[in-house]
């Protein structure tokens, strides 16, 4: 299933506290360097609507997150659903979030890292586009603190166990854990909008956690 068409946003809204571009991000990305604290940082590739940002902000104020998403007006979608809540712990970046990952996120600095129904592209000569690749999780691998969980989510039983086969090869995460599948309690209890179609049309969701060693749970 494709992207449906946004709605318009309220010309309004003031999206500067949490929009930003590639340029305007600090030159290492902390929580400290976004959002002025100390606080467990989380990442999500490709946020989409925003709907697992503003969530997961809501839920968890001692927590911060950074959305990051390649097309602008999806990232000017989620930066709004964060500005009406006046969520003061999440913010998104519109670009290449394979490039922030790679030249601004540093070492050993995310509690998370969240990759939720990626684009799968199809056609077997596309692949090399796919963002769960080896030079991403590095990146994840490296930027992950001890006990720090990458959370991947697809649609796509294929691209499912080849990206798991990849993070068995690429990394010493250790996993796949299992995640189960917990009942909505309303209507946008779901992680993302995809997930929330995929589930309300019958259609199956693949999740797996890994976990950085050397956290707590490793001993």
């Amino acid at each position: 299933m494709g992207r449906r068409a946004l709605r318009k946003l309220d010309a309004g809204l003031e999206l500067g506290r949490w929009l930003k571009s590639f340029e305007g991000l600090p030159e290492l990305c902390t929580a400290q360097s976004l959002f002025g604290r100390p606080a467990p940082l989380e990442i999500e590739l490709g946020s989409g609507k925003g709907l697992f940002l503003a969530s997961a902000a809501a839920a968890n104020p001692d927590t911060d997150y950074l959305g990051l998403e390649v097309a602008r007006k999806y990232a000017e979608f989620a930066a709004a659903r964060l500005a009406k809540r006046q969520l003061a712990n999440a913010c998104v970046a519109h670009g290449d979030g394979l490039r922030v990952f790679r030249e601004r996120v540093p070492d050993g600095s995310l509690a998370a890292v969240h990759v939720y129904f990626p684009d799968p592209w199809w056609k077997a000569r596309h692949r090399k586009r796919r963002v769960m690749n080896s030079a991403f999780l590095a990146d994840v691998q490296r930027t992950l603190q001890p006990g720090g969980r990458l959370h991947f989510w697809t649609d796509v039983e294929e691209y499912f166990h080849s990206a798991l086969e990849l993070i068995a090869a690429a990394t010493s995460l250790a996993g796949p854990l299992q995640v189960p599948e917990d009942q909505p309690a309303h209507d946008l209890d779901y992680r993302t909008h995809f997930e929330r179609r995929m589930r309300q049309n019958g259609l199956p969701v693949y999740r797996a956690a890994f976990m950085q060693p050397g956290g707590p749970v490793d001993g």
